[in-house]
């Protein structure tokens, strides 16, 4: 092994005071910022950050909807199937938006796929804002609405939730103004679970034919009604759907817009041409095609959500009516106790309580039956142990 000859130690009383940055020299103004780093635009500054809490995640994962349980065994396949090859090369993504358009009953050009539905709604709301646009949507909802709105510098009017969290249809038609440039619906929404008919829907289209109107349907299969097949024949609707929720391919992140053909033209000018990987174009049409697997989930979750309502109803506990895959309950000033004493017990939820209107409220995905049975007891015994028979 070589010798490693070791530099001699400087001498302090040789050493000469280090030359100041340019952008040091000379007087510095009063108002300049501290930090040598460049500064993000103001309205960046402003901005809303969104911190989900995704570390240490292990135990029964019932916090952010997810598919509780897994893919289906085709995916599996199709990943398998994979070879090394296959990963030097751009993905493309045309092939499988026609796959997707085959499976939904739309054109190949009306359907978008994207890097999951956030990159969905960047993409359309980079298309449709500029600022000093208003953005609608009801309030609480899912919180990448507001961040990618005001990173688009846009207004945001945001619909404050009744008591009974039931969609605002009436408040919403009346803040339809000639600046509204994009109405945010999800449908079934989140965290609340409560949904917008199909006759409201068309209204608010109709209301405002200036404005895109964005319908979030991340949650359908437990819900079971959808406007997709109006894409085309409402020129200003827009759909998206999740494969992250049903599907089980959160971790693929993939998602999908439906516009009309003239909206897809924009959407695509605006989006990453290679923005979904290859790997999730290779296992989607999978998924798309055990739809047995699909309906015996979504099955399982519908069933499971009726037993935990029932229980709830039972137990006292205040919870809203839901038609997703998660039911909103209060359990008061007690909520942080009640997460943290679950999370010990192995059982994930999401404490809400920092959304407009949702003060104590927390969060509870919907799994399969057995793992809602198992969730049941341990709620139960969550309940004796932070005393929340005694608080109400």
């Amino acid at each position: 092994m070589p010798e490693i000859t070791k530099a001699p130690k400087p001498n302090p009383a040789e050493q000469r005071p280090a030359e100041q940055p340019i952008a040091e020299q000379g007087p510095r103004e009063a108002s300049a910022p501290s930090s040598r780093a460049p500064q993000p635009r103001a309205l960046v500054k402003r901005m809303r950050e969104y911190h989900p809490p995704l570390g240490s995640r292990t135990g029964l994962r019932l916090d952010f909807n997810e598919n509780t349980l897994a893919c289906s065994p085709r995916v599996l396949a199709a990943l398998a199937g994979i070879a090394a090859a296959d990963l030097t090369r751009y993905p493309e993504r045309a092939s499988v938006e026609r796959t997707v358009a085959a499976s939904l009953g739309l054109d190949a050009e009306q359907v978008l796929l994207t890097n999951g539905v956030d990159e969905a709604i960047h993409v359309l709301w980079q298309t449709f804002l500029d600022p000093g646009d208003e953005l609608l949507m009801p309030t609480p909802t899912y919180a990448m609405y507001e961040v990618y709105g005001s990173a688009a510098g846009a207004s945001l009017k945001a619909l404050p939730p009744e008591d009974d969290f039931r969609f605002p249809f009436e408040r919403l038609l009346g803040a339809i103004c000639e600046k509204t440039r994009l109405i945010a619906i999800a449908n079934p929404n989140s965290p609340t679970g409560s949904a917008a008919t199909r006759k409201q829907i068309l209204a608010i289209c109709e209301r405002a034919p200036h404005a895109a109107v964005f319908i979030d349907e991340a949650y359908f299969h437990f819900f079971g009604e959808t406007v997709l097949d109006l894409i085309g024949t409402v020129p200003n609707l827009i759909v998206a759907r999740t494969f992250s929720k049903a599907y089980g391919l959160a971790g693929l992140r993939l998602g999908m817009l439906a516009a009309a053909e003239e909206t897809q033209h924009w959407l695509r000018t605006v989006i990453s041409p290679y923005s979904v990987n290859s790997l999730a174009l290779a296992c989607l049409p999978a998924a798309l095609d055990d739809r047995a697997y699909l309906d015996w989930y979504a099955g399982e979750v519908k069933a499971a959500r009726a037993e935990m309502a029932a229980r709830f109803l039972q137990l006292g506990l205040p919870q809203w009516p839901s038609v997703a895959n998660f039911i909103l309950v209060r359990i008061g000033q007690r909520h942080a106790a009640f997460v943290e004493a679950l999370r010990r017990r192995g059982i994930l939820t999401r404490d809400r309580s920092q959304d407009a209107g949702c003060e104590g409220c927390v969060r509870i995905t919907v799994g399969t039956r057995a793992q809602t049975s198992q969730a049941l007891d341990a709620i139960e015994e969550t309940l004796r142990e932070i005393g929340w028979e005694k608080e109400r």
